[in-house]
């Protein structure tokens, strides 16, 4: 085989290990599709719906995805990554701390965090080593934003991790079906209420003792 020949062939195999930009561009709206319907319609919604939203064919859909699990796998894998970078993100733009913590509290709610806890509490494999990795890389953003502003003295002392998770996933979780056009508004008020109570100095005393993520592990 001439040199000449063998770059040919090499470019070619690498061409077709390489997924092609539409092929990706595919996959990412199938994606986004599912996240948003399983927002709206529960983990269940037909696939065939999820399909016709993100303007692609069944064919398309199975192709990237064999099944539902390996689809719903997807959506968790995007929502704890693309909520992590706002985690970061927030840390690293914002000087004041308290203002990072709100920062990324809201900007969770808009990546539908919430819509994970109906999707988990099926049959789902919560264990996989993708998704173990992407939930501690949260966790530890999440850590360091909380830690930061209880430093600073912006965060009340008597919370911590866990409280603020447990808090987040249960004000943006979706009620399934939901005809309210304006339900993220509503959402956002709430987070603010909560975030008010947060903030230091405490304006009154928590019954019980601060959530942990050890908590949440042992309670799931």
């Amino acid at each position: 085989m001439s040199p000449a020949t063998a770059t040919s062939t090499d470019t070619a195999g690498r061409r077709a290990q390489r997924p092609r930009a539409d092929a990706l561009r595919n996959r990412e709206r199938i994606v986004s599709a599912a996240r948003e319907m399983f927002v709206e319609f529960g983990p269940d919604v037909p696939l065939d719906e999820v399909a016709r939203r993100a303007g692609v064919g069944n064919a398309t859909l199975y192709r990237n995805f064999a099944d539902r699990a390996a689809l719903v796998h997807e959506v968790v894998l995007a929502v704890l990554s693309r909520t992590t970078d706002r985690a970061e993100e927030a840390a690293a733009e914002e000087e004041d701390p308290f203002a990072a913590l709100s920062r990324f509290t809201h900007a969770a709610a808009d990546e539908r965090i919430g819509a994970l806890c109906p999707i988990l509490s099926g049959g789902f494999d919560k264990d996989h080593p993708e998704l173990c990795d992407e939930r501690d890389r949260l966790e530890e953003a999440v850590h360091g934003l909380v830690d930061r502003a209880q430093t600073a003295g912006r965060l009340r002392s008597d919370i911590a991790v866990g409280d603020l998770l447990v808090a987040l996933t249960q004000l943006t979780r979706p009620l399934p079906g939901i005809a309210c056009p304006d339900i993220d508004q509503y959402t956002h008020r709430h987070l603010q209420l909560l975030l008010d109570g947060l903030e230091a100095p405490a304006r009154s005393e928590l019954p019980g003792t601060a959530a942990t993520l050890e908590d949440l592990r042992r309670h799931p």
